[in-house]
């Protein structure tokens, strides 16, 4: 299923250049509103058969909260944006080109979200697939190419998608903001961030040290997320799709390391699947605390061959 291509400075996968992320309840973040049917025939152009809406709005949603009209980018399951995430898209078919440019008209703003497959009816035809994690992304910078063009992304907020608006050329749909509910006290997460950003950091200082190819970048990907999670965030479609700012340190916590293995890959993906799934802050900090810990120990014991090595 090619749907989009998202370039990381990770080692995850030849098929896409050896650069590599694509990233992507009942969920809190996105509601299983929407099921798309492929046909087998149809898979490459992402043609929709049908749509089944099952509900108009979340349990969780608000109806005081203003819905926004946004494009719409899907994306395997494995590949899941986290909000401080940073990553590339090469962009190059019509549509999503087209994509691109009303995401320029909309702040910048458009949504990335994964297809979830979903056991159909045996009498259906083709493949239905359900909307799960969005995730508002925003655009930071564009290169064109001569096919296409190279887009960096931001993930700032979880969405949920609330009504489709459209099929062709390509999709978009009315969102609205997901956020944490704060049941613990502000002291004890503070508390907890404080050890959270230490171990970001220690985490950091040991990746910086792994010999890595020319195609990684000079600053790590916990350190970007870091970074952005900790300054003022504007420039959004609306104030209230921007977390606050102990929601957003929470998920920096998880981003790919230098160098990481199929396996870590894979254990990366299970730790975004349950942050994504949280909506307690608390609890995804300490999960975040718990995962990088475990980076940390991975890093030291790689550079302790790599010492041996040298």
């Amino acid at each position: 299923m090619s749907i989009a291509t998202s370039i990381l400075s990770s080692s995850s996968s030849s098929s896409l250049h050896h650069h590599r992320s694509f990233l992507s309840p009942t969920n809190p973040n996105i509601n299983p509103n929407f099921r798309f049917r492929y046909s087998p025939t149809h898979r490459s152009n992402f043609r929709s058969l049908g749509v089944s809406r099952r509900r108009k709005c979340s349990a969780s949603a608000s109806s005081s909260v203003n819905s926004f009209d946004l494009p719409l980018l899907p994306f395997p399951p494995d590949e899941v944006l986290v909000p401080s995430e940073y990553k590339t898209l090469h962009l190059y078919e019509a549509r999503f080109l087209a994509l691109l440019e009303e995401s320029l008209s909309k702040q910048k703003s458009f949504v990335h979200f994964v297809l979830q497959p979903i056991i159909a009816d045996i009498s259906s035809s083709g493949e239905s697939f359900a909307a799960k994690y969005a995730c508002l992304a925003l655009i930071e910078n564009i290169e064109r190419l001569e096919i296409g063009a190279l887009v960096s992304i931001r993930g700032i907020g979880r969405v949920s998608i609330v009504d489709l608006m459209q099929m062709e050329p390509y999709l978009r749909g009315a969102v609205i903001p997901i956020q944490d509910d704060i049941s613990a006290s502000e002291s004890e997460i503070n508390l907890k961030l404080v050890e959270l950003r230490e171990s970001l950091y220690d985490l950091h200082n040991l990746q910086i040290k792994l010999k890595a190819s020319k195609d990684e970048l000079l600053q790590t990907r916990i350190k970007n997320s870091l970074t952005w999670a900790e300054r003022e965030v504007s420039a959004v479609i609306d104030q209230t799709f921007i977390p606050e700012v102990a929601e957003r340190l929470s998920f920096a916590a998880f981003q790919p390391v230098s160098g990481c293995s199929q396996s870590e890959l894979l254990s990366l993906q299970r730790e975004k699947l349950r942050a994504m799934d949280s909506r307690d802050t608390l609890e995804r900090v300490e999960i975040g605390i718990k995962f990088v810990k475990q980076n940390i120990g991975i890093v030291a014991a790689k550079l302790a061959i790599q010492s041996v090595g040298m």
